[in-house]
């Protein structure tokens, strides 16, 4: 018993230690509104502490100079497809009931029937339906130079959320932007 609960708890302990490595800790430079864009700020601040780990959203910052930005909208068509509509129906089943009474010797079971209605329902095709369909998703792409202080990788584009397409939109040309991309390419 005493052993089950030691091996137990030092389960217990091994999670906790390996989720807290993972959440990346409290204070330090994965804080705040230090995810979205900013300007004109120099690099030489990051450094290589002793912190024991660094947090994935820290990895995936990508760092440059403001090249170009790009809204790509949405688009839609109109398309068809099937309406279903719900349709019921109802009817009838014989249900047996049985009831028991009496000793061992003088056992008597009474059966009797009932008719009870159910009612059943089912999403049937009726006809089709027209409805808007989302032929190209909305995107927000902002293109850089000096990619991570690389002076050989110019003109990479990133998608962003749309807060950081409107930080880097309103950002002078050339101005040194930090972000943390949706996708690569545009």
């Amino acid at each position: 018993m005493f052993g089950k609960r030691l091996l137990v708890s030092g389960a217990i302990a091994i999670l906790i230690g390996t989720l807290g490595a993972c959440s990346g800790g409290g204070g330090g430079e994965g804080d705040g509104a230090d995810n979205g864009v900013s300007y004109g700020q120099d690099d030489t601040s990051t450094g290589t502490g002793s912190s024991g780990g660094a947090s994935s959203a820290r990895d995936d910052t990508v760092r440059g100079l403001k090249d170009t930005v790009r809204h790509v909208t949405r688009k839609t068509t109109r398309a068809t497809r099937p309406r279903l509509v719900r349709k019921c129906s109802t009817g009838t089943h014989r249900v047996r009931h049985t009831s028991s009474s009496g000793t061992r010797g003088r056992r008597t079971t009474r059966t009797w029937y009932t008719t009870e209605r159910y009612r059943s329902c089912a999403r049937v095709r009726s006809g089709t339906e027209t409805y808007r369909k989302t032929v190209r998703t909305e995107k927000w792409c902002v293109e850089l130079d000096d990619v991570n202080g690389d002076k050989r990788r110019d003109d990479v584009w990133y998608q962003v959320s749309s807060s950081d397409y409107g930080d880097a939109r309103t950002a002078d040309d050339h101005a040194r932007l930090e972000f943390v991309p949706t996708a690569e390419g545009c």
